[in-house]
């Protein structure tokens, strides 16, 4: 009978950030910094008979928290409201707000509590060395997935090294 060998040796490694991403447009502008500037040196490649460019966004995540409050600033009620596009989260929480039959179901106003809201985008990149690797921004870390060579995680914490927010 014939035996499972192992082909590949796929690693995870992740950044735990000592201070959370400040807002989501500083979020957003370390996400597009990686798109635009392909600070990875990743190329372009042919899947499927489809060209991908060598650094794509696969999934974002934008959750927006809400507390509920009554006159005297006495909670009453929170919410969690999910986006999956940063346009969503910016035109969603003006909007929630200005629910009148949601804030009379909380009995209390909305307060967006922004320190607690959450991101999350992840790119997948193409190596130069042909692997495929993903690296997923939070608002809290960083998570590079899916690679074997160590030469991608060294290329991917150096840059992180030289980005402020992801000290």
């Amino acid at each position: 009978m014939a035996d499972f060998v192992q082909k590949t040796n796929v690693k995870t490694a992740v950044r735990t950030l000592a201070n959370p991403v400040a807002d989501v447009a500083a979020f957003n502008t370390i996400v597009e910094s990686v798109l635009a500037g392909n600070p990875f040196a990743c190329v372009s490649y042919v899947s499927a008979g489809k060209t991908h460019p060598p650094v794509e966004k696969t999934r974002e995540d934008y959750v927006a928290k809400l507390v509920y409050q009554d006159a005297d600033a006495k909670k009453t009620g929170t919410a969690s409201h999910s986006f999956n596009s940063m346009a969503g989260y910016t035109a969603g929480i003006p909007a929630l707000a200005g629910l009148a039959t949601l804030n009379t179901a909380h009995n209390g106003t909305p307060v967006h509590d922004a320190a607690n809201d959450t991101f999350s985008a992840t790119v997948k990149c193409h190596d130069p060395n042909g692997e495929i690797y993903n690296v997923t921004f939070g608002r809290d870390s960083v998570s590079l997935t899916s690679y074997s060579d160590d030469n991608i995680r060294t290329k991917v914490d150096t840059w992180a090294d030289s980005v402020a927010a992801l000290a």
